[in-house]
């Protein structure tokens, strides 16, 4: 694994703004990054982060089998008590799921790390499934790169196989809170992969979604919702007021409640606890004091924060790494501190995709900081051995 440093191609904001890929620039500040990419072997991507991604993505399904069965572990994980059927059912009857990420701090030697699973409403996924392949078969032609480079990059064939798996009745619904441009990139590119599958969709903001008084979800006309993908995570659902209608409601809903269990980090503790020592895990607890500062060589997380937010990082040399936000009133853990590999000036986190049960490509991220934010830049990457 490395950094390779290269010019960027003439024009390439005309072919993002073309490809529809609106975030690109945020907040005047590149997220798009292309003056480098990240290159690996074919058997650092098979051995060091496909397989790992695949063994992991078992041990959390593994672990919601057990964690359904136990309202005391449903309690450890901040299910509010009056959704602990929803999420059970939701397992036992085995609806199905579309995608997730983890991330990884990985260099090119030892094992990679988890630092979290993002399985509910991860975003970075576009850009990971089709913008970094369009920089690749650009690069190629020009004969920047050889033609026998390629990517850790399945992504867009293996949704639209779990979107063609998903076939039922009735227009497929894509839903996100209105004005994030970055989210609805996320779901543009989802319809576009279940339409590929033969699926009829349509996009409805969360703000939009009515009840109808037979207790179904319905859009503007008062049709029902009969299928949605809601790229809103199942931890603000519980505690709102139209989350008390889901459980009597009909709508199958991607993701599914059960995947609550996995996207909250609640989870990291439980899995080191029945996998200590697992070479890709890092050991965590969960914080029973969170008021106190953080120990040399760990991490303080809440359980829900995203984007980095109020990630508190105590080095092992007593530096302390800060980032606010507003996800303070929720159960912490502590982590094991597993520093980002530095690169150049800047800290590199490896977004490691699953579809369905199969491990389907990288995204990678760069910060000046130790700490992954949503303004951290996008990078490509290449395989070529």
């Amino acid at each position: 694994m490395r950094k390779v440093e290269l010019a960027e191609r003439p024009g390439w904001r005309a072919t993002a703004q073309q490809e529809g890929f609106a975030f690109h620039t945020l907040d005047g500040e590149r997220y798009w990054d292309e003056r480098g990419y990240y290159q690996f072997s074919q058997a650092q991507v098979e051995r060091d982060l496909q397989a790992p991604t695949e063994a992991l993505h078992a041990m959390c399904l593994d672990a919601v089998d057990r964690i359904v069965d136990s309202e005391a572990l449903m309690t450890r994980l901040a299910i509010p008590a009056a959704f602990f059927d929803l999420v059970r059912h939701s397992w036992l009857a085995r609806q199905p799921h579309l995608y997730g990420r983890f991330d990884f701090s990985y260099d090119g030697h030892g094992p990679a790390k988890l630092i979290e699973a993002n399985y509910d409403t991860p975003t970075s996924l576009y850009e990971a499934a089709a913008f970094q392949l369009i920089w690749l078969e650009e690069q190629i032609q020009r004969g920047v790169l050889p033609a026998h480079a390629s990517q850790f990059n399945t992504l867009a064939e293996d949704l639209i196989q779990a979107f063609a798996a998903q076939q039922g009745q009735g227009t497929f619904y894509f839903s996100t809170i209105s004005g994030s441009v970055e989210d609805r990139g996320t779901t543009d590119f989802l319809r576009k992969m279940a339409a590929h599958a033969g699926i009829p969709t349509r996009h409805i903001d969360l703000e939009d979604i009515g009840l109808n008084g037979e207790g179904r979800f319905v859009d503007l006309e008062g049709q029902p919702i009969q299928r949605l993908f809601k790229l809103h995570a199942w931890e603000h659902i519980f505690h709102e007021a139209f989350g008390k209608a889901i459980p009597g409601c009909d709508t199958q809903f991607i993701e599914p409640p059960w995947k609550a269990l996995i996207s909250n980090k609640g989870i990291l503790p439980l899995l080191w606890e029945w996998h200590p020592g697992h070479p890709n895990l890092l050991p965590a607890f969960i914080d029973d004091n969170p008021s106190r500062p953080v120990p040399k060589g760990w991490v303080r997380k809440p359980y829900f924060s995203r984007e980095g937010a109020n990630v508190d990082i105590r080095t092992g040399e007593g530096q302390r790494v800060f980032e606010d936000g507003p996800y303070n009133d929720a159960p912490y853990i502590l982590q094991g501190f597993a520093p980002l590999p530095r690169f150049a000036d800047s800290y590199t986190l490896i977004g490691s995709w699953v579809v369905g049960d199969t491990a389907a490509g990288i995204g990678i991220r760069e910060d000046d900081s130790l700490i992954t934010k949503d303004s951290s830049r996008f990078l490509p990457h290449v395989v070529l051995d």
